[in-house]
């Protein structure tokens, strides 16, 4: 169960609307085409991956992973790991972590969880940011996964925040990722019920 209390808020009722808005216009103005920029992949990637995971142009090292990492966590480009030295600028970043969002998680989590396409545009949003973090195979095989399913979205929403260990331990940074977020980001339950309805 979530530490702190999970609730509907303004900001991310706004977020939610201004990625529809982004990927009915993506599609040509239709609101009923499969848009190229489907609007979880936007949601999800605006909103609850880019400021959570940050953006570094220069590739560094990463001490833990013993890796190369670039743009928003980025270990290859173009099917190569990264190397030293190599820069790209923000577009750049931002192109290569859309096409890996909706590549690498929304597309397999839309094939592995049945009607995940028709649950709310949150709850998606707030499934990919989680299984950017801890992985697909872990979203899902997640309760998260099961109760949404069930149209249980609420106790999806809920669910999810469980993911807020490292090594054993509760880290406070994984509880406002995973609930509320905090001043200056939405957190992912935040934005999954904020698409649900009263």
């Amino acid at each position: 169960m979530p530490i702190n209390k999970i609730v509907a808020t303004k900001r991310g009722k706004s977020a939610i609307a201004a990625a529809v808005l982004a990927a009915v216009l993506a599609g040509g103005g239709s609101y009923f085409k499969e848009p190229e920029r489907p609007a979880a992949v936007i949601l999800a990637t605006d909103t609850l991956i880019k400021p959570w995971e940050g953006l570094v142009l220069k590739s560094h090292w990463d001490p833990f992973a013993k890796i190369y990492d670039i743009c928003h966590g980025e270990t290859q480009i173009d099917g190569k790991p990264v190397p030293p030295g190599l820069t790209k600028t923000p577009a750049e970043c931002d192109a290569i972590l859309e096409v890996r969002v909706k590549r690498d998680y929304y597309e397999p989590l839309a094939k592995q969880i049945k009607g995940f396409t028709r649950f709310p545009i949150g709850v998606q949003a707030a499934m990919i940011s989680g299984a950017y973090n801890f992985g697909v195979s872990g979203m899902v095989n997640s309760t998260a996964a099961r109760l949404a399913v069930q149209g249980r979205y609420r106790e999806a929403c809920e669910a999810q925040t469980a993911w807020n260990k490292a090594g054993g331990h509760i880290v406070q940074g994984l509880v406002k990722r995973r609930e509320m977020g905090d001043a200056q980001r939405a957190g992912e339950a935040e934005i999954c019920v904020s698409g649900l309805s009263s």
